[in-house]
């Protein structure tokens, strides 16, 4: 097909994204789970015991705080959970992802070209990975049917989201709203909004 510009498609097995898909790639795919983390509460102590300082290099470093240790039990509390995988990492004995996995889909990262370098922002935050993808596929077709005729030569897709608004984006892909595609709450106190009529309501 005759897009407007390359189109990277990069894949990281977990969130640690050893590739940095997030940040080099059109179509950044990272694996992450959806359920809880499982947690092994004797290896946990075991960690403890051997010296391992848990508040310190765990609890305290939790980007969302969501997680308890009172010498012998961990709590999580996993609806906080962003997924970061810190405390997998330092404790891989004891804890691992959920059983019920897929991926995150996030577009439009780049390096520098026509604007600066961006990160990709979520636009897919679970999906099931499983064969023969099908999901995936429609996804990425949307895309480059929207991007493919809309877009300006030589203008990557995260340029082109920058361009005509996250909001107008979504709403072209045929995809519902969601708030992980917001990276941060807005800085600017005016806020703008579109009333939309559903069908069989009265104005």
């Amino acid at each position: 097909p005759a897009f407007p510009y390359k189109f990277k498609i990069k894949i990281s097995g977990c969130p640690n994204d050893c590739v940095a898909s997030i940040a080099r790639s059109d179509l950044s795919i990272i694996g992450t789970w959806k359920d809880d983390i499982q947690v092994d509460q004797a290896e946990m102590k075991a960690y403890a015991d051997a010296g391992k300082d848990i508040k310190g290099e765990v609890i305290d470093l939790c980007p969302t705080q969501c997680m308890a240790w009172d010498g012998s039990t961990l709590k999580i509390n996993n609806a906080q959970c962003n997924r970061c995988i810190h405390c997998i990492n330092v404790l891989p004995k004891a804890l691992s992802p959920g059983k019920e996995r897929g991926a995150t889909l996030l577009v439009g990262g780049k390096a520098p070209i026509l604007e600066g370098a961006q990160l990709a922002s979520v636009l897919v935050p679970f999906i099931k990975m499983e064969a023969p993808y099908d999901e995936l596929k429609e996804f990425i077709e949307k895309l480059w049917d929207v991007w493919g005729e809309n877009g300006n030569n030589r203008e990557r897709i995260g340029e082109f989201i920058l361009r005509v608004g996250l909001g107008n984006f979504v709403e072209a892909l045929e995809m519902e709203p969601d708030p992980n595609m917001v990276l941060h709450p807005r800085e600017n106190p005016y806020i703008f909004y579109e009333e939309y009529i559903e069908e069989g309501d009265e104005e």
